[in-house]
């Protein structure tokens, strides 16, 4: 590989709120280096298409603040084949791209990292996904945005269960890693945090939930992460026909209903995840296994973590 003149963009997989900062970033400072900057549209099948612009300051003005990507983004099941690779370094070549920033999430870095490996190609991945689940970094793009999203959605719900005295069980993304679950029950003060790095059973949930009715709480939030087999939903109904008459899951069971409450991805990011900080602190060079692309949060609490049995 000869000396980069190019640079290529990409945004890939899920959008988070921040990946437009990212993309004013990679374009501002390349231009600042001397590095001419395409834009590809519509991720790695845009790539593949040929899909690509290029891109001047002007294209990048004005989208700090906004959420999505002005690169648009999609999934492509052709760039994990060996063929689909091979089209997009054509691509590469006939538009004379050297090197790619590619921002996304644990699938779209894993088609960096074999890309990039596959045909000696300069790569470097910028994590841009709101679950936190990519190893290497503290927080990925877009993860404050959602966080402090939930808290305000929490922040309203637990004022209708107060007034109804209800047991709320909020869902919340997260995919495989139960940061946002986690953290965000300690953020709002909730009962319990049902997450996938921990294993618990509806009887644990209840003690959780037990200690708060004991402090004279008239209600119980508790935070779970998305998952196919037990999510809020099965939670609610778990609760519902185990628990009706026990002090331990609510004090008041004749006016107790089970809601489950979901808490979709923001769109305008925070002022964290559109600070220009990005620029350096979220760039990472992407060159480990699938396998290791998801850790157990650091600063998990006894107190608030817990996971639903499959059985």
């Amino acid at each position: 590989m000869g000396k980069i003149q190019c640079i290529g963009i990409l945004t890939s997989g899920g959008d988070a709120p921040g990946m437009n900062a990212a993309i004013r970033a990679v374009t501002r400072a390349g231009i600042s280096n001397g590095f001419n900057i395409m834009g590809v549209y519509r991720g790695y099948e845009g790539l593949i298409k040929g899909e690509v612009k290029p891109f001047t300051t002007e294209d990048v003005s004005g989208i700090i603040t906004r959420g999505g990507t002005i690169l648009k983004t999609a999934r492509c099941k052709e760039f994990t084949t060996p063929e689909g690779r091979q089209k997009a370094f054509e691509t590469c070549q006939r538009v004379g791209i050297d090197a790619l920033v590619v921002i996304g999430g644990n699938g779209s870095l894993t088609g960096a990292r074999d890309f990039g490996m596959e045909f000696d190609f300069p790569v470097i991945g910028l994590p841009g996904t709101i679950d936190n689940d990519l190893y290497g970094t503290d927080a990925t793009i877009g993860y404050d945005t959602t966080m402090n999203t939930i808290m305000e959605c929490v922040d309203r719900i637990r004022d209708t269960a107060n007034s109804h005295e209800r047991i709320f069980f909020v869902e919340v993304m997260g995919r495989d890693a139960g940061f946002l679950a986690q953290n965000c029950a300690i953020a709002c003060g909730a009962e319990a945090a049902i997450v996938p790095e921990e294993t618990t059973d509806v009887d644990q949930l209840a003690q959780f939930m037990g200690r708060g009715i004991r402090k004279s709480k008239k209600s119980c939030i508790v935070i779970v992460s998305e998952s196919p087999k037990c999510g809020a939903l099965y939670y609610a109904d778990r609760v519902k026909k185990e628990f009706t008459c026990s002090a331990a899951a609510v004090r008041r069971p004749t006016t107790a209903s089970w809601p489950a409450a979901p808490v979709q991805e923001p769109s305008k990011p925070s002022s964290r995840d559109s600070g220009t900080s990005w620029s350096a602190s979220a760039t990472t060079k992407w060159s480990m296994s699938p396998s290791a692309s998801a850790s157990a949060p650091t600063n998990a609490s006894t107190n608030v973590s817990s996971r639903c049995s499959t059985s």
